[in-house]
């Protein structure tokens, strides 16, 4: 059945809402942001921010601990939360510190040195919660970010507030209600992303083609340099093609995880996200490029598996959660196994079967938070993706008598779900106990 222009439109805005550009890991970022927020409201005020006092929950903490901030060289959330103060631009969202420099840089160094800056642990059960606090004598200003990475929804200088629009708050307007609606507000399913994929005009998706531009230049940056573990340069390492080859499956392992070197190392080009991270974008962008190109498809075929590839994505993650105890690499690249199987002529049967193979094949990966081993954990992802889209093309799919498969896609994602978002939770808490206790 066709969409309507009305469901078309709407299903664009949440594209739009879940994929943008990034510049740097978005935990850290989301705190240089909620910083930069705080200090400019102080500074309207008149007043220069002396200290910074940041709380978040502890998924930002376990994501944040030790990631690389982009060009500093330097890994946390201390130099994330200075560099809010030194150079930080709120109106960019998440590319907040795109205009850092050397001097930026050595005024947060300072900062830390000086302990101007002090990290803690919220009280929230919130899974994404930041609140920055910018302290001058006796004046202070607080901004707080929760829910999404760049929904910055409080702000407030000496007791006066300027913005409320956190969930509950009695100033309601449509900007909140925008603001707060979720992805299962949209109330996807596969089929409805699939049929949208097929029957939107292409000059309305168009602009999905940015995250080529923005991914594929990490992915080459990555290549090209020593970044973390090299992972993806090390794949495509010519001394080793008698190990990997020269196929689909290596140049797609290739070109994500080299993308995801470079991110994680603090390269200072921007990724084009989805579900606020980086990474997931990267990795569910990357291997549907790699395809298209084995494949030589046109600029409309390889927009349209994008847009499937990051409605899958941005869909399954609405049941997990902006952040879990299971690793956002399996919810990428399962819309990357989608995006594969559309570039080769697949229908929406293929489609769900590429998604119950990898929900039956990687199901469980941890987050053991945000870092440089991330590259392996996503060439391991874009791995499944290619082996579940080559088979589900031949027409092979886990039974719905395994595990935690069923016959309906929908009841198969939202299993898969409740196991990232509820289940795992005593795993979560304990990544976290072992990561701040070493």
């Amino acid at each position: 059945m066709k969409i309507s222009r009305t469901r078309e439109l709407e299903i664009i805005e949440l594209i739009k809402k879940e994929v943008k550009p990034a510049l740097g890991c978005t935990e850290p970022i989301a705190v240089s942001l909620a910083v930069a927020r705080a200090a400019e409201a102080f500074r309207e005020a008149g007043y220069e921010p002396e200290n910074i006092e940041v709380e978040v929950s502890a998924n930002i903490l376990k994501n944040g601990m030790g990631v690389g901030v982009p060009g500093t060289g330097m890994v946390g959330l201390h130099i994330a939360a200075a560099l809010g103060v030194t150079c930080g631009k709120s109106q960019y969202k998440l590319e907040v510190l795109k205009e850092i420099n050397d001097l930026s840089v050595e005024k947060a160094k300072h900062m830390i040195a000086d302990n101007k800056i002090a990290i803690s642990l919220a009280k929230t059960r919130k899974k994404l919660y930041i609140s920055a606090k910018c302290t001058n004598q006796d004046h202070f200003s607080t901004a707080i970010i929760e829910d999404q990475h760049d929904a910055l929804v409080y702000v407030n200088v000496d007791n006066i507030v300027i913005t409320d629009e956190r969930k509950g708050s009695k100033s309601g307007n449509a900007l909140k209600d925008e603001l707060n609606k979720e992805t299962l507000d949209y109330k996807l399913d596969v089929a409805t992303i699939f049929q949208f994929t097929n029957q939107i005009r292409f000059e309305d998706i168009e602009f999905i083609l940015e995250s080529v531009t923005l991914n594929k230049a990490l992915a080459l940056e990555g290549l090209q340099n020593n970044y973390g573990l090299k992972v993806g340069k090390t794949i495509k390492d010519n001394i080793h093609r008698n190990v990997f080859g020269d196929g689909l499956l290596t140049y797609s392992m290739a070109m994500t995880a080299a993308a995801s070197d470079a991110r994680m190392a603090g390269c200072t080009l921007p990724a084009m996200s989805n579900s606020g991270s980086g990474n997931q974008g990267i990795t569910v962008t990357m291997p549907v490029i790699a395809a298209s190109e084995k494949m030589g498809s046109n600029r409309e075929e390889l927009a349209r598996a994008l847009i499937l590839s990051h409605l899958v994505a941005i869909h399954i993650k609405g049941y997990l959660g902006r952040l879990s105890a299971l690793c956002g690499c399996v919810i990428a690249s399962t819309g990357a196994a989608c995006g594969i199987v559309f570039l080769q002529g697949g229908s929406y049967d293929q489609v769900c079967y590429a998604i119950k193979n990898m929900i039956g094949n990687i199901t469980g990966m941890v987050c053991d938070g945000a870092k440089v081993g991330c590259a392996l954990k996503v060439a391991s992802g874009v791995s499944s993706a290619v082996q579940s889209a080559i088979l589900a093309m031949e027409g092979i799919c886990i039974s719905e008598n395994d595990g935690i498969i069923e016959k309906s896609i929908e009841k198969t994602i939202k299993n898969l779900g409740s196991i990232g978002s509820v289940g795992m939770q005593k795993t979560d808490n304990m990544i976290l106990d072992i990561m701040v206790c070493k």
